[in-house]
């Protein structure tokens, strides 16, 4: 990935970096503004609003015409990490104390839900077609409630012994993906594309977000904690069925401190290198590629231009970054 993909992603992002001190202003009560805005000022890629932004680009809208629902998804995406964390008890996210930790359960909750509310109150900030900007809200909420199930079904697969690959890939879709085909399909109606290219940017968004999920999972194991900016192994750790864990178990591997909770460095290693050579880790890689492939071929209909081409090294990016 060249360092010119990545400064125009960046590019997109940093639009949205400058209107959030009028979309989210720290005003009373400051603490509680302080707290919807804590990961959301650490950062992060902001790959979900370029998503949108390139999107829109590729079908003939300009970015500040889109730039609200950027925001909105950025939101929407930060008040899932907060409630995640909260969830998964992960006390570092980006490098940083997790939300949670500075401000207890109770804050982090309503940070969350603040960020919830005001994604909603930006989308409206929308201007065009009244009818697609119903449609917008409506995918957006849709959205919202499909993370909610695919969180429920990640928790809920730690207290099982058996998950499939194809629920695992389920779950990933619900709770990750479907924010990356919303982006992506939100961007292309508000520029006014046929529901023919709406389904194709929706399916490019979820292909690319499954893959992106699947390769988050491998980095989860082999990206020092330095640079995952959270600990080291965790899913590890917490015992989560993944698809490296759900290949391990298919294939007569036991996986050492599988769910333990507190496993030192030197014992991740040790189940690094047993996943390692049970070939799981390998296969999760493949299959993050293959559906990064699918998900670009979705493309194939729109002309060639700058955004459908960042938007297709976007693609690439999900499965060639380092944290």
């Amino acid at each position: 990935m060249s360092d010119d993909v990545i400064r125009r992603i960046k590019e997109k992002g940093t639009l949205v970096d400058d209107v959030l001190d009028m979309y989210l202003p720290i005003v009373s009560p400051v603490e509680l503004y302080k707290a919807s805005r804590h990961l959301v000022d650490a950062g992060g890629k902001r790959l979900r609003p370029a998503t949108l932004i390139l999107a829109a680009e590729m079908c003939g809208a300009k970015a500040e015409d889109v730039l609200p629902a950027a925001v909105a998804v950025e939101f929407v995406h930060n008040f899932t990490l907060i409630h995640d964390d909260i969830m998964d008890k992960d006390d570092l996210r980006r490098g940083l104390a997790a939300v949670h930790v500075i401000w207890e359960e109770p804050g982090a909750i309503l940070a969350g839900d603040t960020l919830y509310s005001k994604a909603f109150e930006i989308l409206a900030d929308c201007k065009g077609d009244p009818k697609r900007l119903v449609d917008v809200f409506r995918i957006l909420s849709k959205t919202c409630t499909e993370i909610c199930e695919g969180q429920w079904m990640d928790i809920d697969f730690e207290s099982r012994t058996e998950v499939s690959e194809s629920e695992y890939i389920t779950m990933v879709e619900k709770k990750t993906s479907v924010l990356y085909g919303a982006s992506a399909m939100i961007g292309g109606i508000l520029a006014g594309a046929s529901e023919e290219e709406a389904q194709a940017l929706w399916n490019f968004g979820t292909y690319t977000g499954i893959g992106f999920q699947i390769f988050d999972d491998v980095l989860d194991l082999i990206t020092p904690e330095a640079v995952l900016g959270k600990v080291r192994g965790s899913d590890i750790m917490e015992g989560k069925r993944t698809i490296i864990a759900i290949h391990a178990k298919e294939h007569g591997v036991d996986i050492p401190y599988f769910g333990c909770g507190d496993a030192t460095t030197a014992q991740i290693e040790e189940a690094l290198q047993v996943l390692d050579k049970a070939g799981s880790i390998e296969y999760a890689n493949k299959k993050a590629v293959e559906y990064v492939e699918n998900g670009k071929v979705q493309l194939d209909m729109f002309n060639d231009s700058d955004a459908k081409k960042t938007l297709l090294e976007l693609a690439d990016y999900m499965i060639s970054r380092t944290h």
